[in-house]
């Protein structure tokens, strides 16, 4: 019944990506051509629009419509849209409101079709896990049908925008999917394929982007200088992926603190990409940055010639664009622009080795490729989603090897740098974080201070038993935590421990003290807590506010023990 519903979730997925393409188009046309039509292709150059000079304010007047969207109907389409997707995974229950598709469709929509440097999976992507949670709502299913239905819902949205259906799958399992088994895959590949099937019928059965080299078959194993090259490469988009998440996460605080308000936030921020956007027209003949930069990428993995200076000039610049886009209020993904930085770096890249080592295989074009994945795969986390889907997405199965390389690099360098992706840091800033460990049981991934129970009562070793009675009367159940000068010491459980009750006036808590207990902040998950219990053989958990080295008794704000355990595992099967 489940992969049933997700038939469907896959057909509605690929009709949104048909239409939302449909709708960047009329939104283009009209802002930087001034012309009705739905027919544009991303992936050429155009000539510069006839509104010369006042193409700069494009993307200030679509902002302001955006702005409006947002605030007005649904704050979570602002942004990328994945955070929002995994946020509502991990602390709304898998709940994402149906207006979220509507609205974040048609914010996208304008937001890339008036020049903000965003891409359009990141939409699709909440368009897919909207409609997949608003039909497991409707149907009355439990949380992790819910989930699952989600996470269907994103991967058939990317597949059918990118025409990746094992790239899709692979974004909702690393991603999405906080347990992977056979109850969860096989919903998430049924709608995948499905949405593949029928955005190819739509859109045609072309790559994301036409590769040259992908046919030309290789006559010798990579060259070691090369190959060098490429682990070069990987190292560098590792430091490129840390930058990136860095600027977005400044950007995204900044700008909320700027004088006035959302729209006028927004009017800096747009005009910034308008003024950029047009410099480069200026220099270069063409805008780069504006839209999902897909003619840019292109152009580069096509073997355009560009020099080493103006592809990082090109990358430096599509950093500071998308970051100001998105930290501006614009709302689109940062898929496509690591795509376009991942290209341009790994275009110089190449282009520098065929200088100082010709006749060594080096191409910048296929560094590019490579790029694009290293750079995918450093900012997002999802190793093997960025592998997956670059060879999708180019069909040159020449790179896999280089790729793999450059991959397992760019994310050790980038983990190395800071430990959030660039779709998790958004969160931790919310005080919110997404666990580190996320394939597991889905109970498992629940925090501390969702699952906890906050009847407890902290009381110092030396109150009699007789006084703690009396002080959890009529509130059966209760925690009682014992401190000692000042720190934690144990834990008592009436009912689970010896006490005498003819010598009930003479005993204090200290004669029935257990020790049995672990100390965890409560944003800590429970499988960390089970195994850290696991590890010293203890029964009961302790929550505390933060994880300081001496913990306070005032930082207590409540207890893990087996009932609550239980209680997680029932709700995460039945509720």
């Amino acid at each position: 019944m489940l992969c049933v519903v997700a038939f469907s979730i896959g057909v509605v997925a690929a009709v949104g990506a048909v239409i939302f393409r449909y709708m960047i188009s009329f939104v283009h046309n009209l802002f930087f051509n001034g012309t009705i039509g739905f027919f544009y292709d991303a992936n050429q150059f155009e000539a510069a629009s006839p509104y010369g000079p006042l193409v700069i304010l494009a993307p200030v007047i679509g902002g302001l419509i955006v702005v409006f969207l947002v605030q007005t109907f649904a704050p979570e389409a602002k942004g990328h849209g994945v955070p929002e997707v995994m946020y509502a995974v991990y602390h709304k229950n898998g709940d994402v409101r149906g207006v979220v598709a509507v609205v974040k469709s048609i914010a996208s929509a304008i937001s890339i079709g008036s020049g903000a440097s965003v891409g359009r999976e990141g939409p699709i992507i909440q368009i897919g896990s909207s409609f997949g949670s608003t039909i497991a709502r409707a149907l009355r299913l439990p949380r992790w049908q819910k989930i699952n239905l989600l996470a269907a819902g994103a991967g058939a949205g990317i597949a059918a925008t990118f025409n990746t259906p094992l790239g899709g799958v692979l974004f909702a399992v690393e991603l999405l999917l906080p347990e992977v088994s056979g109850r969860t895959f096989l919903p998430v590949v049924v709608a995948t394929a499905t949405a593949t099937y029928l955005g190819r019928i739509a859109l045609g059965l072309d790559p994301a982007f036409f590769v040259p080299l992908s046919a030309v078959d290789p006559q010798h194993a990579i060259d070691l200088a090369q190959l060098v090259g490429f682990a070069l490469l990987g190292l560098l988009a590792g430091v490129a992926s840390w930058a990136f998440v860095r600027v977005l996460a400044f950007c995204e605080d900044v700008f909320p603190k700027l004088p006035g308000n959302a729209y006028t936030q927004n009017i800096v921020g747009m005009l910034a990409i308008g003024l950029m956007s047009y410099a480069f027209l200026l220099a270069t003949g063409h805008y780069h940055v504006a839209g999902v930069g897909y003619a840019t990428i292109q152009s580069i993995v096509s073997g355009d010639s560009y020099g080493v200076g103006l592809l990082l000039v090109l990358l430096a610049g599509k950093v500071l664009a998308t970051s100001i886009s998105l930290g501006a209020g614009a709302s689109g993904g940062v898929f496509s622009p690591s795509l376009f930085i991942g290209a341009t770096l790994g275009g110089a890249v190449g282009a520098l080795g065929a200088y100082l080592l010709p006749g060594h295989g080096f191409s910048a074009a296929e560094f590019a490729v490579v790029g694009m994945g290293a750079l995918v795969g450093g900012a997002t986390g999802a190793s093997m989603t960025a592998i997956v889907m670059i060879f999708e997405m180019t069909r040159d199965y020449n790179v896999i090897v280089p790729l793999v390389l450059a991959v397992a690099l760019a994310v050790g360098v980038r983990r190395w740098l800071v430990t959030e992706n660039i779709y998790t840091i958004k969160l931790r800033g919310r005080g919110r974080p997404i666990p580190t460990i996320r394939h597991t049981n889905m109970y498992l991934v629940q925090q501390a201070q969702d699952l906890m129970s906050r009847n407890f009562l902290v009381l110092p070793a030396e109150t009699k038993v007789a006084d703690a009675l009396t002080a959890i009367a009529g509130s059966p159940g209760t925690h009682l935590v014992v401190t000692e000068e000042g720190r934690i010491v144990g834990f008592v459980r009436f009912g689970s421990v010896p006490y005498a009750p003819s010598a009930v006036a003479e005993q204090t808590l200290a004669d029935l003290i257990s020790d049995d207990f672990v100390i965890a902040p409560e944003t800590s998950i429970l499988n960390t807590i089970i195994a850290r219990m696991s590890r010293r053989q203890r029964s009961f958990a302790i929550v505390v506010r933060s994880a300081g080295a001496v913990p306070r008794p005032e930082d207590v704000v409540g207890v893990i023990d087996a009932p609550e355990i239980a209680g997680a595992v029932i709700r995460n099967h039945y509720a």
